[in-house]
């Protein structure tokens, strides 16, 4: 069994679907973070020198053991030549008030 075959069959079970979901986020945050690192063949210690943040808080943030502020968010994007945004976007099978 791969890993998304396993992941398609864990998200039957409606607790661990809604668990899963409420990191989605998260995981987005993360993976756009350390792909556009990537991407600029930046290491960890080089986006620390940049942005001022610890190398260690880097990794604990790219690792999921951290809560960021928005304001290290956006150091974080500046120091990579981006900027951060924000979206709220509407939950599907949800009336518009």
């Amino acid at each position: 069994m791969t890993f998304r075959e396993g992941l398609e069959e864990q998200l039957k079970d409606p607790e661990f679907k809604a668990e899963y979901e409420a990191l989605e986020p998260e995981y987005q945050l993360i993976s756009a973070m350390i792909r556009a690192r990537e991407e600029q063949n930046l290491s960890q210690r080089q986006l620390s020198e940049k942005t001022g943040i610890a190398q260690a808080d880097i990794s604990r943030i790219e690792t999921g053991d951290a809560n960021p502020t928005l304001k290290t968010l956006q150091k974080i994007a500046h120091g990579l030549g981006m900027k951060l945004e924000l979206v709220f976007t509407p939950l599907q099978g949800l009336n518009k008030v």
